[in-house]
Protein backbone atom coordinates (compact mmCIF):
# COMPACT_ATOMS: atom_id res chain seq x y z
CA UNK A 1 0.00 0.00 0.00
CA UNK A 2 1.37 3.38 -0.93
CA UNK A 3 1.23 6.63 0.95
CA UNK A 4 -1.39 7.87 -1.55
CA UNK A 5 -3.76 5.18 -0.32
CA UNK A 6 -2.96 6.17 3.26
CA UNK A 7 -3.96 9.76 2.45
CA UNK A 8 -7.17 8.46 0.92
CA UNK A 9 -7.92 6.32 3.99
CA UNK A 10 -7.40 9.27 6.33
CA UNK A 11 -9.49 11.58 4.14
CA UNK A 12 -12.37 9.09 4.00
CA UNK A 13 -12.26 8.61 7.79
CA UNK A 14 -12.14 12.39 8.24
CA UNK A 15 -15.31 12.73 6.18
CA UNK A 16 -17.09 9.76 7.80
CA UNK A 17 -16.49 10.72 11.45
CA UNK A 18 -19.33 13.24 11.79
CA UNK A 19 -21.77 11.15 9.73
CA UNK A 20 -21.33 7.79 11.48
CA UNK A 21 -21.99 8.92 15.04
CA UNK A 22 -25.82 8.93 14.87
CA UNK A 23 -25.74 5.35 13.57
CA UNK A 24 -23.22 4.07 16.11
CA UNK A 25 -24.69 5.43 19.34
CA UNK A 26 -28.10 4.67 20.79
CA UNK A 27 -30.37 7.71 20.99
CA UNK A 28 -30.46 7.59 24.83
CA UNK A 29 -26.66 7.92 25.04
CA UNK A 30 -26.56 11.03 22.92
CA UNK A 31 -28.42 13.05 25.55
CA UNK A 32 -26.28 11.96 28.53
CA UNK A 33 -22.77 11.96 27.08
CA UNK A 34 -20.88 13.66 24.29
CA UNK A 35 -19.02 11.16 22.15
CA UNK A 36 -16.48 12.39 19.63
CA UNK A 37 -15.23 9.68 17.31
CA UNK A 38 -11.59 10.34 16.43
CA UNK A 39 -11.04 7.64 13.83
CA UNK A 40 -8.32 9.68 12.12
CA UNK A 41 -6.48 9.93 15.44
CA UNK A 42 -6.67 6.14 15.82
CA UNK A 43 -5.05 5.64 12.41
CA UNK A 44 -2.42 8.31 13.18
CA UNK A 45 -1.57 6.48 16.40
CA UNK A 46 -1.23 3.28 14.38
CA UNK A 47 1.05 5.15 11.97
CA UNK A 48 3.21 6.13 14.91
CA UNK A 49 3.32 2.55 16.15
CA UNK A 50 3.92 0.75 12.86
CA UNK A 51 5.46 3.22 10.41
CA UNK A 52 7.49 6.13 11.89
CA UNK A 53 6.94 8.80 14.48
CA UNK A 54 7.80 11.64 12.10
CA UNK A 55 5.22 10.46 9.58
CA UNK A 56 2.62 10.34 12.37
CA UNK A 57 3.61 13.84 13.46
CA UNK A 58 3.12 15.24 9.95
CA UNK A 59 -0.23 13.51 9.43
CA UNK A 60 -1.33 14.60 12.91
CA UNK A 61 -0.43 18.22 12.27
CA UNK A 62 -2.14 18.32 8.88
CA UNK A 63 -5.37 16.61 9.90
CA UNK A 64 -5.37 18.43 13.23
CA UNK A 65 -5.31 21.75 11.38
CA UNK A 66 -8.25 20.52 9.31
CA UNK A 67 -10.14 19.79 12.54
CA UNK A 68 -9.23 23.22 13.93
CA UNK A 69 -10.20 24.99 10.74
CA UNK A 70 -13.53 23.23 10.25
CA UNK A 71 -14.65 23.18 13.88
CA UNK A 72 -16.22 26.06 15.69
CA UNK A 73 -13.13 26.45 17.86
CA UNK A 74 -12.06 30.00 18.71
CA UNK A 75 -8.41 29.01 18.21
CA UNK A 76 -6.41 27.57 15.34
CA UNK A 77 -3.85 25.01 16.41
CA UNK A 78 -4.87 23.07 19.55
CA UNK A 79 -6.09 19.96 17.71
CA UNK A 80 -3.10 20.06 15.37
CA UNK A 81 -0.70 20.29 18.29
CA UNK A 82 -2.47 17.57 20.29
CA UNK A 83 -2.84 15.16 17.37
CA UNK A 84 0.74 15.66 16.19
CA UNK A 85 2.21 15.18 19.65
CA UNK A 86 0.02 12.11 20.32
CA UNK A 87 1.13 10.49 17.06
CA UNK A 88 4.77 11.31 17.76
CA UNK A 89 4.51 9.93 21.30
CA UNK A 90 3.01 6.69 19.97
CA UNK A 91 5.93 6.49 17.55
CA UNK A 92 8.41 6.71 20.40
CA UNK A 93 7.28 3.24 21.47
CA UNK A 94 7.96 1.73 18.04
CA UNK A 95 10.59 -0.97 18.32
CA UNK A 96 11.01 -0.44 22.06
CA UNK A 97 8.21 -2.74 23.12
CA UNK A 98 6.89 -6.03 21.79
CA UNK A 99 4.04 -5.04 19.54
CA UNK A 100 0.87 -6.98 20.29
CA UNK A 101 -2.80 -6.20 20.20
CA UNK A 102 -2.81 -5.47 23.95
CA UNK A 103 0.10 -3.02 23.66
CA UNK A 104 -1.53 -1.40 20.64
CA UNK A 105 -4.83 -0.93 22.47
CA UNK A 106 -3.02 0.52 25.49
CA UNK A 107 -1.19 2.98 23.25
CA UNK A 108 -4.40 3.90 21.39
CA UNK A 109 -6.27 4.44 24.68
CA UNK A 110 -3.41 6.42 26.19
CA UNK A 111 -3.02 8.46 23.01
CA UNK A 112 -6.71 9.30 23.00
CA UNK A 113 -6.60 10.30 26.68
CA UNK A 114 -3.49 12.38 25.99
CA UNK A 115 -5.13 14.08 22.96
CA UNK A 116 -8.36 14.98 24.77
CA UNK A 117 -6.49 16.09 27.91
CA UNK A 118 -4.29 18.43 25.88
CA UNK A 119 -7.35 19.91 24.17
CA UNK A 120 -9.10 20.40 27.50
CA UNK A 121 -5.96 21.90 29.05
CA UNK A 122 -5.50 24.40 26.22
CA UNK A 123 -9.18 25.37 26.30
CA UNK A 124 -9.05 25.75 30.07
CA UNK A 125 -5.80 27.74 29.91
CA UNK A 126 -7.28 30.26 27.49
CA UNK A 127 -10.60 30.29 29.36
CA UNK A 128 -12.63 28.89 26.51
CA UNK A 129 -14.23 26.44 28.94
CA UNK A 130 -14.96 26.52 32.64
CA UNK A 131 -16.28 22.96 32.93
CA UNK A 132 -14.44 20.89 35.56
CA UNK A 133 -12.11 18.17 34.28
CA UNK A 134 -13.91 15.46 36.23
CA UNK A 135 -17.16 16.12 34.35
CA UNK A 136 -15.40 16.28 30.98
CA UNK A 137 -13.53 13.07 31.77
CA UNK A 138 -16.66 11.11 32.70
CA UNK A 139 -19.07 12.54 30.10
CA UNK A 140 -16.83 13.14 27.09
CA UNK A 141 -13.36 11.56 27.26
CA UNK A 142 -14.25 8.06 28.56
CA UNK A 143 -17.25 7.48 26.23
CA UNK A 144 -15.22 8.75 23.27
CA UNK A 145 -12.31 6.53 24.25
CA UNK A 146 -14.62 3.50 24.33
CA UNK A 147 -15.92 4.14 20.81
CA UNK A 148 -12.41 4.79 19.49
CA UNK A 149 -10.98 1.67 21.15
CA UNK A 150 -13.76 -0.43 19.62
CA UNK A 151 -12.92 1.05 16.23
CA UNK A 152 -9.19 0.46 16.80
CA UNK A 153 -9.88 -3.16 17.74
CA UNK A 154 -12.06 -3.68 14.67
CA UNK A 155 -9.38 -2.41 12.26
CA UNK A 156 -6.29 -3.79 14.04
CA UNK A 157 -5.50 -6.72 11.75
CA UNK A 158 -6.05 -5.01 8.37
CA UNK A 159 -4.26 -1.83 9.45
CA UNK A 160 -1.28 -3.70 10.83
CA UNK A 161 -0.95 -5.73 7.62
CA UNK A 162 -1.30 -2.56 5.56
CA UNK A 163 1.40 -0.71 7.49
CA UNK A 164 3.79 -3.63 7.50
CA UNK A 165 3.58 -3.73 3.70
CA UNK A 166 4.16 0.02 3.20
CA UNK A 167 7.17 0.89 1.07
CA UNK A 168 9.77 3.08 2.69
CA UNK A 169 9.19 1.80 6.21
CA UNK A 170 12.42 2.53 8.03
CA UNK A 171 14.01 1.67 11.28
CA UNK A 172 15.00 3.95 14.09
CA UNK A 173 18.64 3.82 12.92
CA UNK A 174 17.78 5.82 9.81
CA UNK A 175 16.09 8.53 11.87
Amino acid sequence: MSHKKLWLLLAVLFLLEPTLLPWILPLGWQTNVEVNPHFVLVVILYIGLYVRRHVALVYGLLFGFLYDFLSSSPMLGPAAFAMGVAGYAAGLLQGRMYSSIVVSMLVIGSGHLFYDSILYGINRLFRVTAVPFEWVFLHQILPSMLINLLFALAIYVPVRRMFESLPGKSSEKEE
